[in-house]
């Protein structure tokens, strides 16, 4: 596979919208590899960098270059905003306005709610297994 994966770097090496990269999961790239639940080697990883998926397809050149082709492509985000229905703008643009202070705010509330819900799946798991 790596002569393969080695050729498709080489074909995106230009693009400015995707990225094929790889990632030695045994030496520096270790810390990348375990915050994205690489388990076994060789693992393929694509989509959102802070949402990676499984990729579950054959790994033959062309079986790879057609899937990069056809979904790896830029999706909506703050840096993309015009591939951004209406409702996500309006998302993205009120995070946007919001200074650090709110953010942080707004971000320790959101754990703390799933730290709540967390506590609450596991107290009514604990009620069922009794």
């Amino acid at each position: 596979m790596k002569p393969d994966w080695d050729k498709l770097m080489d074909a995106f090496a230009d693009s400015k919208t995707a990225g094929v990269f790889d990632v030695d999961c045994t030496a520096e790239g270790k810390p990348l590899c375990d915050a994205n639940g690489v388990k076994g080697y060789p693992t393929i990883k694509w989509g959102d960098p802070s949402n990676l998926e499984d990729y579950q397809g054959a790994r033959t050149y062309d079986a790879l270059h057609k899937f990069a082709t056809e979904s790896l492509k830029p999706i909506c985000s703050p840096s993309n905003i015009d591939l951004c229905d209406d409702d996500k703008k309006v998302e993205i643009e009120k995070f946007s306005s919001m200074g650090a202070e709110a953010l942080d705010k707004l971000i320790s509330e959101k754990e703390e709610e799933q730290e709540e819900a967390e506590k609450n799946f596991k107290d009514q798991v604990g009620k069922l297994q009794a």
